[in-house]
């Protein structure tokens, strides 16, 4: 995939911000949530999110369910035989957001600038701007961007654009009672969380690992991402998350190219038929 290599890009200069900042991100330690939803909660509250999730599901404790344009930030429970052999059960809890990707599909299909990447290279939509078309939706390689029923727009997670303005850090990690949810510059996160890998797998948690951390996955990392306690698909994440938007300019390549040939074709026609 020419798009994901060579060096990672400086997603903010390469959108047009002149010096900016140190890119920020959110490394979530899944080993240490408690499942309290106290982030849940601070995002609605912070960013005027409309409630949700107070209808019994059926899904456990799992009453959100997923991300969506009421739900940006998503704790899911996942209960499970223990990976010992005993015989036990144990929860899995994990806090679901936007992935904030180095490579981000929403940005390339958005047609009306709506979403932007901010000077701290997080992504955020501008929801006066939104026309409602939703190409960003399906565009999403992990399924965050959903449109409001209420209105038609899309919304999520903005990284709280309008906290960092102002030196403070998203809601979320803010009410995080127990640090699983870290906010800082994404170098140094990605540091602290190999280390904290490295502890886990000392301590004998064999299955941990990171996720979104890599610069060279299919979306050329993600400025959200986490430490888990078992697969991806576990927790409801895809494997292999791809750009979407990887084979788009070879595709309007191959477009113009036929645009051509049927154009050189039709006057080709037309000459001929003058001749005759």
């Amino acid at each position: 995939m020419g798009l994901l290599s060579g060096p990672e890009p400086d997603v903010a200069a390469d959108a047009g911000h002149a010096d900016p900042p140190p890119r920020v991100g959110f490394f979530t330690d899944t080993s240490v949530c408690i499942g309290c939803k106290a982030c849940e909660v601070a995002c609605k509250e912070w960013n005027a999110v409309p409630e949700d999730g107070l209808d019994f599901t059926g899904w456990s404790y799992d009453n959100t369910r997923a991300l969506g344009a009421d739900s940006w930030r998503h704790v899911a429970f996942v209960e499970q035989r223990r990976p010992d052999g005993d015989g036990g059960m144990r929860w899995l809890m994990a806090s679901d957001v936007c992935k904030h990707c180095t490579h981000a599909a929403c940005l390339d299909v958005c047609p009306t600038g709506s979403l932007f990447r901010t000077e701290y290279g997080t992504v955020v939509v501008q929801e006066d701007i939104c026309n409602g078309c939703g190409y960003c939706v399906p565009a999403c390689p992990y399924g965050v961007i959903e449109k409001r029923e209420e209105d038609g727009r899309a919304w999520k997670c903005t990284m709280c654009y309008d906290r960092l303005g102002d030196g403070l850090e998203p809601a979320c990690a803010k009410a995080c009672p127990t640090d699983s949810i870290q906010f800082g510059p994404l170098e140094e996160l990605r540091t602290r969380a190999a280390t904290r890998l490295a502890q886990l797998h000392v301590a004998g948690v064999s299955d941990a690992r990171l996720y979104g951390h890599e610069p060279t996955d299919g979306v050329g990392g993600d400025g959200a991402f986490f430490l888990l306690l078992d697969a991806p698909e576990t927790y409801g994440l895809p494997p292999d998350p791809v750009v979407t938007t990887r084979d788009l300019p070879a595709m309007w390549r191959y477009a113009g190219m036929a645009a051509l040939t049927l154009f050189g074709g039709i006057t080709a026609i037309s000459m001929f038929g003058r001749r005759r």
